[in-house]
């Protein structure tokens, strides 16, 4: 039995569009990248005015979860949008005694000032949050509360995520072969 040319040709372009839909939708879901990697950057994005807010997240734990009394440093990046320098004032949680914002070594500083159009990153090896004193235990995937108080932004309070860590801990999971990497 032959399909009349005619009536094969509309249903073969339903097909096409049908098919490219569905890949278009696929592409659309899972990306197009080159690398095949999934890259999920750490952190809550957010913004309170002309400030954007990117990558807010507390530190990945060191060897283990951090531990009530311990001080957890808390990074993100600050870009302001707006026609005027802002300042990021400080900080609060009920999650720790206090945070301040420290200099790469630690020393409490005063406000981190953000130029119009600049980006500054709040990291590691620069100036940073330091939640001090935790009065909870928080393991990496766990979200804490964190309020940020700008000069001209106003206040905003983030959702942070505490970084997943790279380790394994042997508690924590039961697949074999998943272990801690020993101290060198």
């Amino acid at each position: 039995m032959a399909l009349n040319l005619r009536t094969s040709r509309p249903w073969h372009k339903a097909v096409t569009f049908l098919v490219v839909g569905c890949l278009a939708a696929v592409w659309g879901v899972t990306g197009c990248s080159g690398d095949g990697g999934d890259y999920n950057p750490p952190g809550a994005n957010a913004r309170v005015g002309p400030v954007l807010i990117r990558y807010a997240h507390i530190a990945e734990p060191p060897d283990g979860p951090w531990r009530t009394g311990d001080d957890a440093p808390l990074y993100l990046w600050l870009f302001t949008q707006g026609q005027r320098t802002d300042r990021l004032l400080g900080a609060e949680t009920t999650v720790a005694q206090s945070v301040d914002i420290v200099d790469a070594d630690g020393a409490v500083r005063g406000p981190v000032v953000l130029p119009t159009g600049k980006l500054v990153e709040l990291e590691k090896g620069r100036a940073h949050l330091l939640l001090r004193g935790l009065r909870q235990q928080i393991r990496g995937g766990d979200y804490v509360w964190v309020t940020l108080r700008f000069e001209r932004a106003g206040e905003i309070a983030l959702q942070v995520h505490s970084q997943i860590p790279t380790y394994v801990d042997d508690d924590a999971t039961d697949a074999p072969g998943l272990t801690s990497p020993s101290p060198e």
